[in-house]
């Protein structure tokens, strides 16, 4: 298996629990307070990640700006998410918003010259197919 297989794997898990203890915190507080305190949290523990690495941290214009626009609309989604959260079924919403990979994938293949193949398009219906049912 490879070393990135195991880092998805872990993000996997890692998202999973997120969005379980996300909807746990909107049934105890109104869900954009959870959502500011869940992001703390996570800055905070990668901050101590990268205070622990013993590489250099290098910052271009470019990659700057890609990283605010990133944070912005990372931002709108995990707002929508918390109050879709508050308002309706953790699996609907869970489900509905994992489909967030089919926007990056069409990105991709776009704008940014990824290869895809039959059996990735086949892939990406399945998948929201999968959502589609799941959500029901």
């Amino acid at each position: 298996m490879s070393t990135a297989f195991m880092f998805a794997l872990l993000a996997l898990f890692g998202w999973g629990f997120w969005a379980f203890f996300a909807e746990l915190a909107t049934r105890y507080m109104r869900p954009e307070l959870a959502m500011v305190i869940s992001y703390f949290s996570g800055a905070a523990m990668i901050s101590v990640y990268l205070l622990t690495r013993k590489t250099e941290l290098t910052f271009s214009a470019k990659g700057v700006g890609y990283a605010v626009l990133g944070g912005l609309v990372s931002g709108v989604g995990a707002v929508a998410f918390y109050i879709g959260l508050s308002q309706g079924s953790t699996s609907v919403v869970t489900t509905v918003s994992a489909l967030y990979f089919t926007i990056a994938a069409v990105l991709g293949i776009v704008f940014l010259g990824d290869s895809v193949n039959m059996v990735n398009v086949i892939g990406i219906i399945f998948a929201v197919l999968a959502v589609v049912l799941l959500a029901q």
